[in-house]
């Protein structure tokens, strides 16, 4: 571990914590933090799990290389 706030220790997590702020609550303009709470499970369910293509992984949503996997080896990847 690295010093306080450093983004090395938890990269994936400050990775998907841009994403979450970038593309879902900054354009939206909430008017409340219960708007956002309302409006963050549809963005993580459809719009990131299912529709975000994601270059770690080759550019398929997670959805897609979630199936391509369970295809692959007969295995969730969870």
């Amino acid at each position: 571990m690295g010093c306080r706030g450093n983004p090395d220790d938890h990269a994936k997590v400050e990775n998907s914590m841009k994403a979450l702020k970038v593309e879902a609550v900054y354009p939206a303009a909430f008017a409340s933090f219960e708007g956002v709470a309302d409006h963050l499970p549809h963005f993580v369910e459809v719009i990131y799990n299912k529709r975000r293509l994601h270059s770690a992984v080759g550019y398929p949503s997670p959805q897609q290389f979630e199936d391509q996997h369970i295809r692959r080896t007969g295995k969730s990847a969870a």
